[in-house]
């Protein structure tokens, strides 16, 4: 990346280097046709291009600083050093235009000052012509190339120079033909190829410094904005766009964007979000792009994800979920995990916190009931029970033609950890079951389990597909 960086800066400082050799011949050749016609046209072609040739210079100097990397004074680069530039360039073409509009009008209604046209002049600036052709087809490659304001604006200076040239080449013949035919009124075409001159680049500074101001106020371009609204609203994770914000400091785009993700979804989930939305940037525009995140609820957000928000929100975790209607009121049930180092008091005073704000939002006459447990943070030492295991295993296995789902049961171990017997198992049942009816299979097992062994304090069912395990 350095190299193409380095690459594109070289590409575009050379074009700019060639524009500033273009402008200096071009004056040279248009001074001294001023000089040997008196015409002018040719004057403020000539006028028109000397400002050309410090336009020119203003580009490959501001290339020059525009291309250079963020620095801790400059955080977004120096890319507005361009649009400056090309500001400067309007102001100037602004000037020359009144100037040659001011000329024209005080030769056609005030004075005729004598005109020397010869065809030598008419094929001097046919060759200005050209050299103006060649030169803004050469910038406007490298300018579409490296997206590149400074050269843009160069470009289009010398693509009008072509025309306005041509105009006041039409205004030489005009005089020439004059002259040459005894119509001293077509000596006239002169100033009238000067006033086409001016507005010529009235017109093109007007389009220019529109472009530039906006680029100078941080006006995002055309679209761009619904574009890039669009491609984040449509990421995945992502609920909606809040707010987008684009602006550019030279060829770079900096994009800053809201957006809304689901409030139960994790930290990480929340950053996996924001990333696809840089992807999904990316392939709009490329930038440099900052996404701040805002949790929200969703719009048909169930009732047990909001109260799973409400508990994350406070730092709290919840598991055993549950709901149901009795006698036309809604109950709610759910299980909450506190520091096992907690007083009853301490508890007691979260779970009714959490109770109030589920309140909130249920619906009106809602019951909720918290159960309240230690939230495991210890890792004890354990020691298997071998013959209890087998026991175990050797019982499950015996259970499925009660059970016609239940393949079999694997991976048996029974522990003793703090005076408790812990089992673990791995069940192998079919797979298209749905995963509530796993459920219900397997708390089906583990009360089996623990009513035939009564010394088992806790079964714990891992279930996988038959045949996959």
């Amino acid at each position: 990346m350095p190299d193409a960086l380095e690459r594109a800066a070289r590409e575009k400082r050379l074009a700019a280097l060639g524009s500033v050799g273009s402008a200096v011949l071009l004056v040279f050749l248009k001074v001294f046709l001023t000089i040997v016609t008196g015409s002018l046209g040719v004057l403020s072609e000539a006028l028109h291009s000397s400002l050309d040739l410090v336009a020119a210079v203003i580009t490959y100097l501001s290339i020059r600083v525009a291309d250079k990397p963020a620095d801790a004074e400059h955080l977004y680069g120096h890319g507005k050093v361009e649009s400056f530039s090309a500001f400067v360039e309007t102001g100037l073409l602004l000037l020359t235009a009144v100037y040659v509009i001011w000329e024209a009008l005080q030769r056609l209604l005030f004075r005729a000052p004598h005109i020397y046209p010869s065809l030598k002049a008419i094929f001097i600036l046919l060759v200005a012509m050209g050299i103006d052709l060649i030169r803004s087809r050469a910038l406007r490659r490298v300018a579409d190339k490296y997206p590149s304001e400074a050269l843009e604006a160069d470009a289009l200076h010398f693509s009008t120079d072509v025309w306005s040239t041509l105009v006041v080449i039409v205004g030489i013949t005009g005089a020439w033909l004059g002259e040459k035919l005894g119509i001293p009124g077509l000596g006239r075409l002169d100033a009238v190829a000067a006033l086409g001159v001016a507005g010529v680049i009235l017109w093109i500074g007007s389009q220019l410094g529109r472009r530039t101001l906006d680029a100078l106020l941080d006006v995002a371009p055309r679209g761009l904005r619904e574009r890039i609204a669009e491609a984040v609203d449509n990421t995945e994770g992502v609920l909606r766009a809040d707010r987008v914000r684009v602006r550019r400091s030279g060829q770079r785009y900096f994009v800053d964007v809201s957006i809304s993700v689901p409030r139960t979804a994790s930290f990480e989930q929340a950053h996996a979000a924001s990333e696809a939305v840089e992807r999904s940037i990316a392939r709009v525009v490329p930038a440099d792009v900052v996404v701040h995140v805002e949790p929200r609820a969703r719009a048909d957000e169930h009732l047990f994800e909001t109260v799973r928000a409400i508990a994350q929100r406070r730092g709290l975790a919840v598991h055993e979920i549950s709901a149901h209607r009795y006698a036309g009121r809604l109950f709610i049930e759910l299980h909450l995990e506190v520091d096992e180092t907690a007083t009853l008091r301490q508890a007691h005073q979260r779970a009714t916190d959490l109770e109030k704000e589920i309140l909130g939002v249920a619906e009106p006459g809602t019951r909720v009931n918290i159960h309240i447990e230690p939230l495991g943070a210890r890792i004890g030492g354990a020691e298997e029970v071998g013959d209890l295991a087998g026991a175990v295993r050797d019982y499950l296995n015996s259970l499925p033609p009660e059970y016609r789902d239940l393949a079999d049961c694997h991976e048996v171990h029974v522990r003793s950890v703090e005076d408790k017997i812990l089992v673990s198992c791995h069940c192998s049942m079919d797979g298209n079951l749905p995963i509530t009816e796993v459920h219900d299979l397997t708390a089906a097992l583990e009360n089996r389990v623990r009513e035939r062994f009564p010394q088992i304090a806790r079964v714990t069912i891992h279930p996988e597909p038959a045949g996959e395990g």
